[in-house]
């Protein structure tokens, strides 16, 4: 094996070597083991200090620096040109579910089926006709049946007489993983163009990364309007969206994986309606900055723009709610009969309510009081116990 077909094995190798001169100096190096060479010449020191000193080359055997490739993790063979095996390491006798020792001197076709040996040959023909390493993938038959996926190099080498060698590491665990990955993503968006639901893909920043056509009915914009913009633009100022914003930065933190939430959205012909949407961090890395997905679960009423209630005025709706009568909510909040009354008809004009039951009714409808807690509390609150 010349010395330019082991530096093209060695660069291959995804494991950290080096090679030393007679002095102990580091003549080349790979795989970023050592930062700079004064910690390379330390470890060869090290090195040299254990052993009688470095091993000389010989001319009638594998070169000295073949345990890197024996012992790497990456798959190493190399074949004669009829496609019998000269070498191979321990971790491409592994993929066949075998020992080297059984492997080498066997032909590819005892261990290969013979369609795949046809195949490997014609590509240790080529390697060996072009003169130059290749780069691809290719898919084999593991010792259980199933089929494997491997990518690397292969290119010729001398070996005695021209040979073929190939380095290889097994990708079958990451195809595996892209494949459930694609079929995860195709079933997302069979959900989110099919299902009817309003949904968003959101970055962290807030822009609309996709978006189904039942989002874009709801804000009555085209969807090419919608995706590549941020969704902020679509929230009324309102103290639901303060709300929002703050959890939203928990999401996006990774203080919180989902929240359920109301806003009050403004459509493209500005008018307003007021939306519970569920909020949920999506991460593919953990460096990476969440996505989040935003679904509209429920639409309440059109939401008009005026000045919003007083928190005595959220209190009182909360009280009324949960059943209490004029005499328990005066109580509870410290304040007279009188001053309850005076609310209760200031309620009963700004929600167009005329009894008891519709102020309720319509506190719900409006998303003034949140209608996944209990007892009642405004769908603005920030802590479960809080009525306002």
């Amino acid at each position: 094996m010349d010395e330019t077909a082991l530096n093209t094995l060695l660069a291959s190798l995804p494991v950290s070597w080096w090679e030393a001169g007679r002095d102990a100096g580091p003549t080349g190096s790979g795989g970023g083991a050592f930062a700079d060479e004064r910690t390379a010449r330390r470890f060869l020191a090290a090195l040299c200090a254990e052993r009688a000193g470095p091993s000389r080359p010989t001319d009638d055997g594998p070169h000295p620096a073949m345990p890197f490739a024996d012992l790497s993790p990456a798959a190493v063979f190399v074949r004669d040109p009829d496609g019998r095996y000269v070498w191979a390491n321990h971790a491409y006798a592994h993929m066949y579910g075998t020992t080297r020792d059984t492997l080498i001197g066997r032909h590819l076709s005892d261990f290969d089926e013979p369609d795949d040996a046809a195949r490997f040959l014609a590509l240790d023909e080529e390697v060996l006709t072009r003169g130059h390493p290749v780069r691809h993938t290719l898919v084999y038959q593991r010792s259980d049946g199933s089929p494997g996926h491997a990518a690397g190099y292969r290119f010729p080498v001398h070996w005695g007489s021209r040979c073929v060698a190939g380095i290889y590491v097994d990708i079958t665990d990451y195809v595996h993983a892209l494949d459930e990955r694609r079929r995860a993503e195709e079933d997302l968006r069979a959900l989110r163009d099919h299902s009817g639901l309003p949904c968003l893909r959101l970055s962290a920043d807030g822009v609309v990364g996709e978006a189904s056509a039942a989002v874009a009915e709801v804000l009555r914009v085209r969807l090419r309007d919608l995706v590549g913009h941020p969704a902020d633009r679509h929230l009324a100022p309102t103290p639901e969206r303060t709300a929002l914003h703050r959890v939203w930065g928990d999401l996006v933190g990774g203080r919180r994986r989902s929240v359920r939430t109301s806003a009050v959205i403004v459509d493209g012909d500005q008018r307003r309606r007021r939306a519970w949407v569920c909020l949920s961090a999506s991460r593919h890395a953990p460096e990476r900055r969440p996505h989040i997905w935003a679904v509209i679960t429920q639409l309440g009423l059109s939401d008009e723009a005026q000045s919003p209630l007083t928190a005595t005025q959220v209190r009182i709706l909360a009280l009324l709610a949960a059943g209490h009568n004029n005499v328990d909510i005066s109580k509870a909040l410290h304040l007279s009969r009188q001053t309850i009354d005076y609310h209760l008809g200031r309620l009963r004009h700004r929600l167009d309510a005329p009894t008891r039951p519709a102020l309720v009714a319509r506190a719900y409808a409006l998303g003034i009081l949140s209608p996944h807690a209990w007892p009642p509390r405004a769908t603005t609150a920030t802590h479960p116990r809080s009525p306002a």
